[in-house]
């Protein structure tokens, strides 16, 4: 199975770099790796809106700081006029306002932290969160209806969406998100159990689709799996382009990083294959790869038809037209490793940094949410 062709038009480069050009960036440091069954659904509920990245409008190029002071945030999740963050080790919710006000809206129970574990992705249908994070039984994805109101929400009792899934000190995948089609996408890494990526009847080193009550889709690869692709090592990121074309992002070991079009049932090669040159076997190549110290991709968006990847050990955030995705361009930011990426409430792109996990060289104010101009396409 090979990836679909792109037909769509050209994204200006340069004029993305001139919207979010910012300073060189500083030396990379260490990599950010190192070397069940899902809840059965009684009926159909309604459709949540999908995970989308809202067409932003025109601002000024100048960066701000919109908070700071976080501890290891992993993940943002926008309600209105508000942004939730994870904080992967202290398994506390913030609610931050465009103000930059922040408080801890929730602390989420029953969270173990490891180097890679905790506290992970968060999504939202606009009334609940739905949250990863790593317990003693495994990884899991819980649903909390969101109560109050802006500037005071709070999280409701928690219902399992799924729950069991392989966890580990490393690879825990951890990013989720709402798809096109309303379903929930679930990356859930190989937990540094290798083969079980190619393990159909594994959840690790996976990307999983389920209905957001739990439910196996009848329309997924395997109506009885959870299962939507293999052979990952480590997916952290994933977006929609407009044309339903999903996009991910995935952790190398030590050669390559890559980004790759996700078709349902496809099988990405991991561990056999790291990078390009599996197609003779029959996985799916990556539209682009990266070396492992020039990347560590984590969080995308896709923003005026380009993809946005946060750079951990990289410290770049890189631009991808949909158009051509064997491009890419770094847009230099000096704020150290990026985890996550989305536009925030006020349409700018909101990024997040991480330099306060133990990896980073944290100063002064670390960790913050930036909002950096759009990309014009």
């Amino acid at each position: 199975m090979s990836p679909r062709r792109r037909t769509s038009s050209s994204v200006a480069g340069v004029g993305v770099a001139a919207a979010l050009l910012l300073s060189a960036c500083t030396p990379a440091e260490d990599p950010d790796a190192a070397s069940p069954t899902p809840s059965s659904a009684p009926s159909a509920s309604p459709r949540p809106t999908p995970t989308a990245t809202p067409t932003p409008t025109p601002v000024p190029v100048t960066p701000r700081t919109v908070a700071s002071g976080l501890d290891a945030p992993w993940s943002m999740a926008v309600v209105g006029d508000v942004v939730f963050v994870s904080e992967r080790d202290t398994a506390r919710i913030l609610e931050v306002s465009l103000d930059g006000t922040t408080r801890v809206a929730a602390t989420v129970e029953g969270v173990v932290h490891s180097d890679e574990g905790g506290l992970l992705g968060l999504a939202t249908d606009g009334d609940a969160l739905y949250v990863y994070s790593t317990a003693r039984s495994g990884n899991r994805v819980e649903k909390y209806p969101l109560t109050g109101t802006p500037g005071s929400y709070g999280l409701g009792e928690p219902a399992a969406v799924i729950d069991g899934m392989p966890a580990g000190t490393h690879h825990n995948g951890g990013r989720i998100a709402f798809g096109p089609d309303g379903m929930l996408y679930i990356a859930n890494g190989d937990t540094s159990d290798e083969p079980a990526s190619q393990d159909p009847g594994s959840l690790a080193g996976k990307i999983l689709r389920i209905a957001p009550d739990g439910g196996i889709p009848s329309d997924n690869p395997d109506p009885q799996s959870a299962v939507y692709s293999l052979g990952h090592r480590n997916v952290q990121g994933f977006a929609w382009a407009e044309d339903g074309t999903m996009f991910a992002s995935e952790f190398g070991r030590n050669y390559r990083d890559e980004l790759n079009i996700i078709e349902p049932g496809g099988n990405y090669g991991w561990p056999s294959v790291e990078g390009a040159g599996g197609e003779a076997d029959g996985y799916i190549d990556p539209v682009q790869t990266w070396p492992t110290d020039a990347a560590s991709p984590s969080g995308i968006a896709i923003v005026n038809d380009t993809i946005l990847i946060a750079n951990l050990r990289g410290r770049v955030l890189r631009a991808v037209p949909v158009a051509d995705p064997s491009t890419s361009t770094e847009l230099s930011a000096d704020y150290g490793r990026l985890r996550d990426v989305t536009v925030g409430p006020d349409g700018t792109v909101f990024v997040l940094t991480n330099n306060t996990d133990g990896r980073g060289s944290p100063r002064e104010g670390d960790d913050r949410i930036v909002s950096l101009a759009v990309p014009r396409s």
